[in-house]
């Protein structure tokens, strides 16, 4: 599936990342818990719960949520969804870090760069490759 700037649950999780990138991080939380409870379908709940992880005060609970959002991506049987996986392990990679478990993360940073193929080009997959470098040194 493609991002739909006119779905709703999307335009939730545009405006938690505007309020984020203004320092509003309450009011971003607040938005990405109500893309989640609006979500319908595995789509739209695999993205709520990539944004819901962000910022969480207990590293515990970013893992949960990256976590979901690994499960639920990979319920969702459309091509389009292999490049969203770069993103998922790095984040859960970097959650299973936070925590101190180095195995889970290389094992998650791994996953990560053989998923990397599956990148467009362009800065947004320069970002996610370095992100996935860094990891794996």
């Amino acid at each position: 599936m493609e991002f739909d700037p006119n779905n709703p649950v999307i335009k939730l999780c545009v405006e938690g990342m505007n309020a984020e990138s203004e320092g509003e991080i309450e009011e971003a939380h607040r938005l990405f818990q109500q893309a989640w409870e609006t979500a319908t379908n595995n789509f739209e709940k695999f993205t709520s719960a990539h944004y819901l992880a962000r910022n969480q005060q207990d590293p515990n609970d970013g893992l949960k949520w990256n976590l979901k959002a690994l499960t639920l991506a990979e319920t969702i049987k459309e091509d389009s969804t292999k490049g969203h996986y770069p993103s998922l392990y790095l984040n859960v990679a970097k959650s299973y870090e936070n925590l101190g478990d180095k195995d889970e993360a290389a094992r998650y940073y791994l996953l990560a760069a053989d998923a990397c193929d599956n990148l467009p080009g362009g800065n947004y997959a320069d970002m996610i490759r370095s992100g996935v470098s860094a990891g794996l040194k």
